[in-house]
């Protein structure tokens, strides 16, 4: 009996031996300090050079090789776009099973040095489930805001007042440094100096990790921040030149902006501090002519125009962050972003031969009638983020991390809309007055884990709670007096849990990641007029599982060929809902559907990714998107508002 406890105690001992033999390290970028996520380690027999195994770095740019049999090994890091660095001689022994190579450097190459985007000599890196862009490399947007770096990018557009696009749709998510905001994209991009972005990421399938809105996927924007200890120090002055076409505006447009990040870092510290003013007006004109076909009433109505319509834009923001490392495992990081963005868009239009026409097609003018409009509508979209995260890194290299997000979003603003005489301006026959007021406080609290189980694969693990407070304060008056049917208050409250499975591994020429989310969201939505009827509340709420996967092959050393799917939400908005018509200008009114329901999206994209001489690459990619509860905009004639077009959002 004695004799087997020994045997017993001696299997349990060289048992955990083995299993604790292991080889880890952290890969980063040389030149900055940053981790190399995705970044390949792969270990070889110092004797003959066969392969081991290979493993992925996580987000923090650790790798750990795990059940490791003694021996003597090398081990090679590389990256798509840096060259690869070989540490050799690594010995695994019952003495020393553990051997921990500190943090490994890589370097830029050759191969991936830059590349051609839309004209633009540009540095990106394809990892398996993102395209990381070097936004130093776009001269064209050195000055601006982070609008004019992502119009550089591929499958992204910019329309001429600074919509933008992802793969057609305006549904995408925006991330500042991995944060998720809820405001509108334009309104956020517009106040990022271009100068203060490091990195930005393009994530076209994301995986079950992040948040499954945006039918486009997401940009996440990285800035800069120290990557040596000492300070560090950058202002930049932009000027408007050459001078844009007047269009023989009121005024002159103005074009101009100064923008300051000062960093400052020691081996625990890490501070960075900026702020930004910009001004960056557009001039325009408007040329030409609506007509509205009334087949009730057989006639139809022509409003032909002229006139000036252009945009005085005005931004200013601060930002700070706090990072303090004590020690090799904990991390506390406090960040602040705010900024305030007012555009003007100001309309003063000739309407010089507005008629009906009745019946259709005869020439039988019913009334000519021309007047002045002068159209002056304010949008503002100030925000504020801040955030406090945590981390713990473990002796097994597994890692747990929290984060506290708040947010604060205001978007709308007043329109004046004065219809007055052609010629004398003193006439007055109508006074419009509209503003809409979209207050959003955002709560969202995580809690992840990342750790490697399994030889093939680092897991992660994580837990949500979001909540969205989203108010809306419509108010309408016609000739100074309240019009209530045009008043309306709002309220949109959304709470949503969820959590996530992520598994992330290479295998030879394969890498791979697949996961699943589970999503309970409710939501609740009332509105009522500011009219004797009664306040109306509308309910929905859904249990759902958002899964991902993304695979990778890597044919030669010059060619990637991968594949993904993602399955995604695009929510409903306070604008989307109200369902009480809000008039925008003469033309045209605007009205929601409160029992409106988000869409959902299935996304699978297929691509290639081939290393050109000269240190360019090529990339082309096909995806295929299939929508449900489709969101479109119908236009409908509007008989009782006097031929005024209704633009209806329905699914």
């Amino acid at each position: 009996m004695y004799s087997k406890s020994i045997f017993v105690m001696a299997v349990l001992f060289f048992g955990v031996q083995a299993l604790t033999a292991q080889i880890s390290g952290k890969i980063i970028d040389a030149s900055d300090g940053s981790p190399l996520e995705y970044a390949t380690a792969a270990l070889y027999k110092q004797a003959n050079g066969d392969l081991v195994t290979g493993v992925v770095t996580s987000v923090d740019g650790s790798f750990i090789i795990e059940r490791v049999k003694p021996g003597t090994y090398y081990l090679e890091a590389s990256f798509m776009g840096y060259d690869t660095k070989t540490i050799s001689n690594i010995s695994i022994d019952k003495k020393q099973p553990k051997q921990d190579l500190s943090v490994v450097g890589l370097t830029y190459g050759n191969q991936l040095e830059e590349v051609v985007v839309q004209g633009q000599r540009a540095t990106v890196l394809h990892k398996i489930d993102r395209q990381v862009y070097d936004s130093k490399k776009f001269q064209n947007s050195q000055g601006g805001n982070a609008i004019d770096v992502v119009r550089n990018l591929p499958s992204v557009t910019v329309d001429v007042q600074g919509g933008i696009s992802v793969r057609g749709s305006q549904g995408f998510a925006v991330l500042i440094n991995g944060k998720p905001t809820q405001g509108d994209a334009s309104a956020i991009l517009a106040q990022l100096p271009a100068n203060a972005l490091e990195t930005v990421e393009l994530i076209t399938a994301p995986s079950a990790k992040y948040d499954p809105e945006g039918k486009g996927g997401i940009l996440n924007i990285i800035t800069k921040k120290g990557a040596t200890n000492g300070v560090f120090t950058q202002i930049n002055v932009r000027g408007g030149l050459p001078s844009i076409e007047p269009y023989d505006t009121k005024v002159a447009a103005q074009r101009y902006g100064i923008d300051a990040t000062l960093n400052r870092r020691t081996d625990k510290w890490n501070l960075s501090f900026g702020t930004s003013y910009q001004r960056n007006d557009k001039t325009g004109r408007r040329e030409g002519e609506v007509f509205v076909i009334n087949q009730a009433e057989n006639k139809q109505t022509f409003l032909p125009s002229d006139g000036e319509r252009s945009f005085d834009d005005i931004s200013y923001n601060g930002r700070f962050s706090v990072d303090f490392t004590p020690n090799d495992s904990d991390t506390y990081s406090l960040g602040f972003y705010a900024g305030k963005h007012t555009v003007d868009r100001l309309a003063d239009i000739d309407y010089y031969d507005n008629h009906a026409i009745s019946p259709i097609g005869s020439g039988n003018r019913e009334y000519t009638f021309q007047y002045y409009n002068h159209n002056l509508r304010t949008r503002k979209g100030d925000f504020a983020l801040g955030s406090f995260d945590y981390a713990h890194k473990f002796t097994n290299d597994s890692r747990l991390s929290t984060s506290l997000l708040y947010e604060y979003t205001f978007l709308g603003g007043p329109t004046y809309n004065d219809n007055l005489g052609l010629n004398d301006r003193n006439i007055v026959y109508q006074q419009e007055y509209n503003t809409n007021d979209n207050p959003l406080n955002g709560y969202r609290v995580n809690l992840d884990y990342q750790f490697r189980p399994f030889s093939f694969g680092m897991l992660e693990t994580g837990y949500q709670y979001r909540n969205i407070d989203h108010t809306g304060e419509f108010v309408y008056e016609r000739d100074g007096a309240l019009v209530p049917e045009f008043s309306s208050n709002i309220s949109l409250e959304r709470t949503i849990h969820s959590g996530y499975a992520q598994l992330t591994g290479a295998s030879n020429k394969w890498d791979y990641a697949g996961g699943v989310r589970l999503e309970s969201m409710d939501r609740t939505y009332s509105e009522e007029l500011r009219t004797a009827d009664p306040e109306q509340t509308y309910k929905y709420d859904f249990v759902k599982l958002f899964p991902s996967a993304s695979l990778q092959y890597t044919v030669s050393d010059r060619t990637k060929i991968k594949a993904a799917y993602s399955k995604r939400v695009e929510r409903t908005t306070t604008l989307k809902m109200n369902s009480f018509a809000e008039r925008e200008h003469s033309e045209v009114f605007e009205q929601g559907d409160n029992q409106l329901r988000p869409e959902f999206i299935d996304l699978v994209e297929l691509g290639v990714t081939k290393n050109l001489k000269g240190g360019n690459s090529l990339s082309a990619t096909a995806y295929y998107r299939h929508v449900d509860n489709v969101i479109n905009r119908v236009n409908t004639l509007a008989y009782e508002a006097n031929g005024a077009v209704l633009d209806s959002i329905i699914n």
